[in-house]
């Protein structure tokens, strides 16, 4: 009796999987608990077992392909049920042996006809040219994303694409994203014009089989296929031909030595490159084809962004693979192994002059940043408050980690340490209201959102559950966070559910600013530039001294609605004192 393989549970919160390779094929037998395919979420790479021994006899879900929990992905059946498979792709053959019984009975007809006997040729040729139409649909973008705007096709219609190579870019209010054809074949229709906007689910676009691209000018037959090839050669072959349009792709490479192939016959033999050597972006990754063979189009893309050679990374999943993990691990070591201690000093962009005289049309992610900052600005009664800080404590840690590990995590990840552990004694502030309903939702959670200015403008990605990690954990995850955002290989999960933001005015070297809230949100804390300047201190002897310290104003912009200026300036006074009493030595073990 068939079984029937579906999408397991993957861990908490996780909704979908996508396959990234297929470990048996179909018509294999598998046994008990024996790995049938390795599954990639956002969280985790793993094998999936076979549920019970037989037979696959079907697999519905293609490589990189991505399904919901629960999804059925596959069809197991008894070690019987072995021959149902090769009988079901073998269907042509019943159908051609059942002509010859329907012509057995009208024999005169087949003496009329005595030249058709090599029709039948063409028309499983034909059938098979034509090939199967699969339907790119937009994809699911993130929690709480419900449409996405086409912002440019990487392919025109006609164009040979492979699997995973990069079919269109699409934006949303979230992020930016490459979409990777599902399938192999041509591009046969473009259902949507760029800078459309069009809702998760719908369909896009049409890749039809290899086959499908001759038929566009099929309505000349085999010899318009056979016009650019030069030579006499080519002259008997369109014959033959008219029956299997595989001949002339065959012929390619030999056209190709030549330098006399057509566009078409150089776009049919591109297959020969082998398409894992390539990057998000189509260019080479400098790694053999055997090793990139067991790399995701994520992993390619993140190599490239991070500078990764996948050639020198050793991989940890099944036969060696690189995964999502193993590149970040590579990327993280070396930029420890390349950079010098963390410096608190501002951050410095060259100037953008392209823009001098142009008239353009907002993106979408501008139009989101307009529209969310001009609605918090309209609902909620924001205020701001001040303090400023002396954060020299900090700075001798950071002096001494760096003396012995070289490297020392910078302000910002104190200032969002101090934060969290205020937020959780402060839960007015890590708060949500809601208008409508005149009600307010205090969250067991705190998720830090970290304001990130990349050159498509601000992001706010989020560290979830920022409590359960230590300063060390929080600096690692602020970091790649960070660094994602402005490579945009962040996935839209990571820029929603936000409890609390901190932003860090301080990298352009502004002393403070004044937070807008990021909605529905009731608070936002600013972290100034931390620089050196004389103060008044007590000495040891209780006296005044002037001295110089490293100081920092912490500007918090929170919602009247909900917190009051003594709200507000409790909770600035407790990030203020675990700063300055810099206790951090157990974190930073020292």
């Amino acid at each position: 009796m068939p079984t029937s393989v579906s999408m397991p549970d993957l861990g908490e919160s996780v909704t979908e999987g996508t396959v990234t390779q297929w470990l048996k094929n179909v018509g294999d037998t598998v046994e008990v608990d024996e790995p049938l395919l390795e599954v990639s979420t956002d969280k985790v790479d793993t094998e999936i077992p076979s549920p019970v021994a037989g037979v696959l006899n079907k697999i519905l879900v293609d490589e990189d392909e991505t399904v919901d929990i629960g999804a059925e992905i596959a069809v197991i059946g008894g070690e019987g049920e072995e021959t149902d498979a090769p009988a079901a792709e073998s269907g042509a053959e019943p159908e051609q042996a059942s002509e010859p019984e329907q012509s057995a009975e009208p024999e005169p007809a087949q003496e009329q006809e005595p030249e058709p006997a090599s029709e039948p040729e063409p028309e499983p040729a034909s059938s098979s040219s034509e090939g199967p139409k699969t339907s790119v649909s937009m994809p699911a973008l993130g929690e709480s994303v419900t449409e996405g705007t086409v912002t440019q096709w990487l392919k025109n219609v006609g164009d040979t694409v492979e699997v995973d190579e990069p079919l269109l870019e699409v934006s949303t209010d979230k992020v930016d994203t490459e979409i990777p054809s599902p399938v192999a074949g041509v591009l046969s229709k473009i259902l949507v014009d760029e800078d459309e906007t069009v809702d998760i689910g719908a369909e896009i676009a049409v890749i039809g089989g290899e086959g499908d691209e001759p038929p566009m000018d099929s309505e000349a037959p085999a010899p318009a296929r056979t016009e650019p090839t030069p030579g006499p050669e080519s002259k008997p072959e369109p014959q033959p031909a008219a029956g299997t349009e595989s001949e002339p792709e065959s012929a390619a490479p030999a056209s190709e030595e030549k330098g006399a192939g057509s566009e078409e016959e150089k776009a049919a033999s591109t297959p020969s490159v082998d398409v894992g050597t390539l990057d998000g972006t189509g260019r080479s990754t400098g790694t053999d084809a055997a090793t990139e063979a067991y790399v995701t189009p994520l992993v390619r893309k993140l190599a490239s962004e991070h500078g990764v050679d996948l050639g020198r990374v050793q991989g940890s999943g099944v036969g060696g693979r690189v995964r999502k993990q193993d590149v970040l691990r590579a990327a993280e070591e070396q930029k420890s192994a390349a950079a010098p201690a963390a410096s608190s000093a501002p951050r410095k962009t060259a100037a953008d002059t392209s823009l001098r005289g142009r008239t353009e049309k907002l993106s979408r992610l501008r139009q989101s940043i307009a529209d969310r900052m001009v609605e918090s600005q309209r609902v909620a009664a924001t205020t701001t408050q001040v303090v400023e800080v002396d954060v020299s404590r900090i700075a001798n840690l950071r002096k001494q980690v760096a003396d012995r590990d070289g490297s020392a995590p910078d302000f910002f990840a104190f200032f969002a340490m101090a934060t969290v552990e205020a937020l959780r004694v402060h839960p007015k502030l890590n708060a949500v209201v809601d208008s409508e309903k005149q009600q307010v939702t205090y969250h067991d959670v705190e998720n830090l959102a970290v304001s990130v200015d990349t050159e498509r403008g601000l992001l706010a990605p989020v560290v979830k559950d920022a409590s359960s990690q230590n300063l060390k954990d929080l600096a690692r995850t602020v970091s790649d966070l960070t660094e994602r955002a402005h490579t945009g290989a962040l996935g839209p999960d990571e820029l929603t559910g936000g409890t609390f933001t901190i932003t860090e005015t301080g990298a352009t070297g502004a002393l403070f600013d004044t937070p807008i809230i990021n909605q529905p949100q009731v608070a936002a804390l600013g972290t100034g530039a931390v620089v050196k300047r004389p103060v008044v201190v007590e000495d040891a002897m209780g006296g005044e001294v002037i001295a110089v310290r490293s100081m920092v104003y912490l500007s918090l912009g929170h919602d009247q609605r909900l917190i009051d200026s003594a709200d507000g300036g409790r909770f600035l006074q407790a990030v203020k004192e675990r700063l300055e009493k810099g206790a951090f030595e157990n974190d930073l073990g020292l």
